[in-house]
């Protein structure tokens, strides 16, 4: 029988406090399993925000009076809409570096402390310098 990566049956124990260290493996089991657990509870926290989000546009009142309220709540309402719309990319960001673990193709080492830092890198500090640089070149152009 075989079983996928991914499948529950296969679960990593995690010690309690397990931080991923230098001294292992890049991207050893248990450190997959730790960087799915992170990437999973960033998800959750911000589809949970957004379904908050979505029941405060739904229950707030949208008929003000004064035309200053009015206009403060649209700015409100656009404000919150446009940070909600960054969340959705940051989530395909997430479940695409969740589909890297799974897949094991993470490529070139990124770094225990940058990915621990933020878990959707897909380079390293060296290469994002160099990637950066070369954006300003052509942008400068």
């Amino acid at each position: 029988m075989s079983v996928a990566a991914g499948d529950p049956i296969l679960a990593i124990v995690l010690p309690q406090g397990y931080q991923p260290t230098e001294d292992e493996p890049f991207m050893s089991e248990r450190q997959r399993e730790y960087f799915r657990r992170k990437l999973l509870k960033w998800k959750d926290e911000i589809l949970e925000e957004a379904r908050e989000t979505l029941t405060n546009l739904q229950t707030e009142e949208s008929q003000h009076a004064d035309l200053a309220d009015r206009a403060s709540s649209e700015t409100d309402r656009s404000l919150e809409l446009r940070a909600r719309d960054r969340q959705r990319k940051l989530i395909a960001k997430i479940d695409a570096a969740l589909r890297r673990i799974e897949e094991g193709s993470y490529g070139e080492p990124i770094g225990l402390k940058r990915l621990d830092a933020r878990p959707i890198a897909t380079l390293s500090i060296e290469a994002q310098e160099r990637h950066e640089r070369r954006e300003r070149v052509y942008r400068d152009e």
